[in-house]
């Protein structure tokens, strides 16, 4: 008896058809992983807002003043000269103040239009006032 011995294996076509499938579903996910992270960041910016928001108010409740808007936010972790009740231990971790998920600073602004005594602003993605989606403003005052 003679046995014929049948290559076995793939063919171009298949592996073809499985690298088009593996090179969708990656597309697929990374489109939606790159949406999550832009998400994220937005998470974290409102968080840090809300946390520096905090931070002035305790100030303002230990000195009777919020900080200037000249010096900003370094008085938080730096105490400003012939300031009476500021708390020894600061009001921020660390020995710098915070920066947005995107790595730009915040803005604060004493007395802005909304009525408020004060207001932490981030810029977005692009630090430029004005936008929408990631570049959209994010106010401490708007936090919830």
């Amino acid at each position: 008896m003679k046995r014929i011995c049948k290559n076995r294996g793939f063919t171009l076509v298949e592996i073809m058809a499985v690298l088009l499938i593996i090179g969708l579903l990656a597309g697929i996910a990374a489109k939606n992983f790159m949406g999550q992270t832009e998400k994220a960041k937005v998470t974290v910016t409102k968080a840090t807002l809300k946390n520096l928001h905090a931070a002035v108010n305790m100030f303002k409740l230990d000195t009777g003043v919020y900080p200037s808007e000249d010096v900003g936010l370094i008085e938080l972790i730096e105490q400003p000269a012939d300031l009476q009740g500021w708390n020894a231990e600061g009001y921020l971790e660390g020995t710098d103040v915070p920066r947005d998920a995107w790595k730009n600073d915040f803005v604060y602004m004493l007395n802005p239009e909304n009525g408020k005594p004060f207001v932490i602003i981030s810029y977005g993605a692009d630090g430029k006032e004005g936008g929408e989606g990631n570049d959209m403003d994010l106010w401490s005052t708007d936090v919830d």
